[in-house]
């Protein structure tokens, strides 16, 4: 549960979601610092660690799901087609920041545990805040698709918490090339989606033309919504992965209660 202030680094964790018939997983034990090493290419949380061999980043998984405990075991390479250096700023004093590290790459995931293999078109960004989510924002939504150039379309959808209602919210909208380079796009219009099973609003910026269609919900959380939609972006009917984020019942009591239950920590 939140109890203000705390160290990052004695809050850390490798979060793996599987989606799937037969072979979901979930995967996001809380380590405290003693468990966390790292050096300017390698960072290792508990029996896991990611480094950077020059050419890709690996990921070597050993982590305990939840509920049920069950092992993920394996390795994944992800190997960038370009690296971005592009930030921007989701609130209005620039406290919190996303960036695409590597939008345009290639997967290969090599599982023992569950067996699985497979290879595909990959994504990597990062978030930084300097202050708790609740202080800035009420919500967002944020989907990528891949476009038939292979370049990515990101739209971040942002509106802001009560204390910053002055802002009027964010959204960015940004094409990210394969060799790293980005332009800005017009958002399309706002379109309202089905609610989540949780009750959560969504919505997806789509082309009038082709009105964004939920093709199925991955993860589905009193706060959270991950999804696949079929929806419009700069003229091309698109796959897009979607997300929504309610910061008022993440920081709930109830939820707050939940939370060790889905992210049990081991010191």
């Amino acid at each position: 549960m939140a109890r203000g202030a705390a160290e990052a680094e004695n809050h850390v964790a490798l979060n793996v979601a599987l989606y799937g018939q037969g072979a979901s997983r979930w995967t996001m034990t809380e380590r405290g610092r003693g468990q966390l090493a790292r050096s300017a290419s390698e960072l290792q949380i508990g029996p896991s660690r990611m480094r950077w061999d020059g050419q890709a980043l690996v990921i070597d998984i050993d982590e305990i799901t939840v509920p049920l405990p069950s092992r993920v075991r394996g390795r994944v390479r992800l190997h960038p087609r370009g690296l971005c250096n592009f930030t921007a700023a989701l609130d209005a004093a620039g406290r919190h920041r996303w960036g695409p590290i590597a939008p345009c790459s290639r997967i290969e995931v090599e599982l023992d545990q569950p067996g699985l293999r497979w290879s595909g078109h990959a994504y990597l960004d990062s978030n930084e805040g300097d202050e708790p989510v609740e202080r800035a924002f009420s919500d967002w939504d944020w989907s990528r698709a891949l476009l038939r150039d292979g370049s990515t379309a990101v739209i971040y959808d942002v509106r802001p918490g009560p204390g910053e209602a002055a802002d009027g919210g964010r959204v960015i909208a940004q094409r990210f090339a394969a060799d790293g380079g980005t332009r800005a796009f017009d958002a399309p219009p706002r379109q309202i989606l089905p609610r989540s099973k949780w009750r959560l609003g969504r919505t997806m910026r789509s082309d009038p033309s082709v009105p964004a269609r939920v093709q199925q919900t991955l993860e589905d959380t009193p706060f959270y919504v991950r999804s696949v939609l079929q929806a419009g972006v700069l003229g091309e009917r698109v796959t897009a992965v979607h997300e929504t984020l309610d910061v008022k019942p993440l920081v709930s009591l109830p939820v707050q209660g939940m939370l060790p239950f889905r992210m049990p920590r081991r010191a």
